[in-house]
């Protein structure tokens, strides 16, 4: 809602004494029913002594009881009749007309005046409102006279007024600056009393810039527009141009309050925005980088935005269908993507025999390989899966929950099996982990998969992470695509290979970790010196009650390197074995054609 703007009407002394001309004004004015107008009743002997320059002007502008009662009832047919008090004459015209006026003003030289404000409280001014104009009066001296105003007058409310008469008036003189101070310290409403020269276009302008700039009420001097004006000719405007004021005022005091976007600014936005389209074709079960996958046009074709696309992304979903070139994405081209977590484990461990069997703790590696896998978010399933061999059956007794599957495949072909499974249960994206991963990290995996669909990867892996606490994670589609390459993937226990070896075929996402989750120890499970580290461990999470969460993993190793020290010694195959490096970059990369 906006904030209306009202208007004062100030007549001031633009009559010069004249009756007849200030009855003659009041008519003029009459079409702006209920504004506020505003008189200044004065005497001569108690405004002034003779002596005063200014005095036989007083004596000219002099009217009498009589003559105000009959102003005040003209004007009160359609204006709020607002007298300005200079003397205590005004307050006896203000008490002889009580019933019909609106409210009062006190300028900043009557502010300390005890004659007036002593006549004042003595009379009933609750349903008045009363103007004080700060104009040279500091700001704790304004909190100062307000209180005092306030309790010893007791109007209904008191407004604080900004602007002051000087000959010439000039634009640093107008009091727009004090707007924002008064504000912010004062909830009264504010007046901003506009002097400047009638005949500049600032007479309209600044008006209208102080509304916008927070006052609630414009005091306006105005003259008539066809008499000889007399006195105060210098900051008056006539009607046609008080009009004018009222007009721009009233449209653009509107402004700051209207929608922050609205109808027509969204209709312009959709008929002009340039839309994203496909860059080249795209293939079901892909994830979309916006600045690789997306062009940006203007077109005819409807289709999603931007940030629809980024919604859809952060909510895990996945294209639906193959998309040719310049096309639009629409929100049937999307799925959600149906996640799970497929940890991969046999019994044929040449190091450490059985080493899925062994227990840590209470239950087997591999069940704490499991039991860690069911925290991974947005995974609708975990499968354990081995392969055919008679002697991998005994896994089955090993899943943990009900939930878990237990899917066996191909004895070598470790892609197949995992392709294997995620026909089975019509899965898009995959974690993979490996078994001998009893500590593998849920937080990890949040942070991973959150990467993976941001940047629309084939493939997502951390950087630097303790071995054994990362899974990774693949779209489906694409290790169909491998498997494409490779019918017959003869190191596919090495998976990874098959994609950070071909980054020219795959969107490969490496991710960095947060630092309190990167650390240099060995958390997979090859050799009895893992055992003994994770039977510590365990010791040390049961005996605390502590979760079996990585950061506490972490703090006990940095507290206890004695323990991390038990494997520390041990390094990776695949990172060491310099004739097993250069076969895998061999064998697993893409060949051009």
């Amino acid at each position: 809602m906006s904030r209306p703007t009202n208007f004062i009407i100030e007549v001031a002394n633009t009559h010069g004494g004249s009756l007849s001309y200030l009855m003659d004004l009041i008519h003029e004015y009459e079409e702006f029913k209920d504004f506020g107008i505003k008189f200044q009743p004065l005497h001569p002997d108690r405004i002034a002594t003779s002596d005063y320059q200014w005095y036989p002007v007083y004596q000219e502008l002099f009217f009498s009881p009589s003559e105000w009662s009959s102003i005040v009832e003209e004007a009160s047919k359609s204006k709020l009749v607002w007298l300005d008090l200079f003397d205590t004459y005004g307050v006896e015209i203000l008490g002889k007309n009580l019933n019909q006026i609106h409210g009062i003003k006190l300028q900043a030289s009557i502010l300390y005046n005890a004659e007036v404000i002593k006549a004042l409280e003595e009379m009933d001014c609750s349903k008045l409102s009363l103007i004080i104009n700060v104009s040279a009066i500091e700001k704790d001296d304004i909190s100062e006279r307000l209180e005092a105003l306030q309790e010893s007058i007791g109007p209904k409310e008191v407004l604080l007024e900004v602007g002051f008469q000087s000959y010439p008036t000039e634009l640093e003189d107008s009091g727009l600056n004090k707007i924002k101070e008064i504000r912010e310290r004062f909830t009264n409403p504010i007046v901003f009393a506009d002097h400047l020269a009638g005949t500049s276009d600032d007479a309209i302008m600044f008006p209208l810039v102080a509304s916008l700039f927070g006052a609630d009420y414009i005091e306006k001097h105005v003259m008539h527009s066809s008499h000889e004006t007399k006195y105060d000719h210098f900051s008056s405007i006539k009607v046609a141009d008080f009009r004018t004021l009222v007009n721009k005022v009233e449209a653009y005091s509107e402004l700051p309050f209207k929608p922050f976007i609205n109808q027509k600014e969204i209709d312009y936005l959709k008929n002009s925005i340039q839309k994203p389209l496909t860059k080249t074709s795209l293939k079901a079960g892909i994830g979309i980088n916006i600045n690789e996958n997306l062009l940006f046009r203007r077109s005819a074709q409807n289709g999603l935005t931007v940030s629809e696309i980024s919604e859809l992304k952060k909510a895990y979903y996945l294209l639906a269908t193959d998309l040719e070139a310049n096309q639009t994405l629409k929100r049937e081209h999307f799925k959600k993507a149906n996640i799970g977590t497929i940890i991969a484990g046999r019994l044929k461990s040449s190091r450490l025999k059985r080493k899925a069997l062994l227990p840590i703790g209470q239950i087997s590696s591999v069940e704490k390989c499991i039991q860690s896998c069911l925290r991974f978010p947005e995974s609708t399933y975990t499968i354990l899966a081995t392969s055919t061999t008679e002697e991998d059956a005994e896994l089955k007794g090993y899943t943990y929950a009900p939930n878990v599957m237990f899917h066996q495949g191909h004895p070598d072909d470790v892609i197949q099996r995992y392709l294997d499974v995620t026909r089975r249960y019509n899965l898009d994206v995959i974690f993979r982990v490996t078994a001998d991963m009893p500590y593998v990290s849920s937080e990890i995996a949040s942070i991973l998969l959150k990467s993976h669909f941001e940047t629309g990867a084939d493939y997502t892996a951390a950087r630097h992470a303790s071995v054994g606490t990362a899974p990774e994670v693949i779209n489906v589609q694409a290790l169909e695509e491998v498997k494409n390459y490779f019918p017959n993937a003869d190191y596919s226990e090495y998976m990874t290979w098959y994609f950070q070896n071909n980054k020219e075929h795959f969107k490969v996402n490496i991710v960095d970790l947060p630092e309190h989750l990167i650390r240099d120890y060995r958390l997979t499970l090859d050799y009895q010196e893992d055992l003994d580290l994770f039977e510590a461990i365990d010791a040390y999470l049961t005996s605390n009650g502590k979760p079996e969460d990585v950061n506490e993993l972490f703090s006990y190793l940095d507290d206890h390197p004695e323990v991390a020290e038990l494997n520390s010694h041990i390094t990776l195959k695949y990172k060491t074995d310099q004739a097993l490096i250069d076969t895998l970059n061999r064998v697993t990369k893409i060949k051009s054609h």
